[in-house]
């Protein structure tokens, strides 16, 4: 198995700082962050583009990441096993929250610039409302924060849509990530993208993620 350390992660860093940064049920809009704002955009309205093709399946056992889910990727992403060595001078940049990163599945084989990044947070009675807030919480540029309850596959699960300041591209482009719960402990996965633009191109592959998710 393919095995990373955040060190991988620092040309894409000094690429784009960004890249690294991730309505309720009965009709209403449950602001998290900047209350005051706008919400990012509806989860459920995320696919603008055709379904992509399938490629790999990734979580299970002799995978590029192995995960306590499995889910599909949309062909040509690549996916690497992220380790984080504590104590190491980039392990930050593989932590959020209280969730660290796993696993990081890259488009530009695809054609975009961005990730699809899997976290993992700690408590296998972490709900994926409370572990959204926590992953959100270590994201200090966040803004306009949308919660939905919604699923991942046939997992009951939390989505959030947001905002993040891009300095490097003068625009506050959006995010958005869902977070189901393990034995293992909840495992978020999130979509950036380099701008506005590679974050629309790629939520397909991200929507295709959320419906093919099982729990391993």
């Amino acid at each position: 198995m393919m095995r990373g350390t955040v060190r991988a992660l620092v040309p894409a860093v000094a690429a784009a700082l960004a890249l690294a940064g991730c309505s309720s049920s009965d009709g209403g809009t449950d602001t998290g962050v900047d209350p005051g704002g706008n919400a990012a955009g509806s989860p459920a309205a995320a696919a603008t583009g055709a379904a992509p093709e399938k490629g790999a399946t990734i979580g299970g056992k002799g995978s590029a990441c192995e995960l306590p889910v499995t889910f599909d990727l949309a062909v040509d992403w690549k996916p690497e096993a992220v380790e984080v060595e504590p104590g190491s001078e980039f392990a930050e940049l593989g932590q959020q929250g209280s969730a660290t990163m796993v696993c990081e599945i890259d488009a530009k084989p695809a054609g975009n610039i961005g990730y699809i990044r899997v976290w993992q947070g700690e408590g296998s009675g972490t709900a994926p409302r409370a572990a959204l807030e926590d992953f959100l919480a270590g994201a200090p540029n966040a803004a306009e924060a949308s919660y939905e309850e919604t699923e991942a596959g046939l997992v009951p699960a939390s989505e959030v849509t947001y905002t993040v300041r891009s300095e490097l591209m003068d625009e506050d482009k959006p995010e958005r990530a869902f977070a189901v719960a393990t034995p293992d402990g909840p495992i978020v996965v999130h979509l950036g993208g380099l701008d506005s633009t590679e974050h629309e191109e790629m939520l397909p592959a991200y929507e295709l993620a959320r419906k093919t998710l099982k729990l391993g």
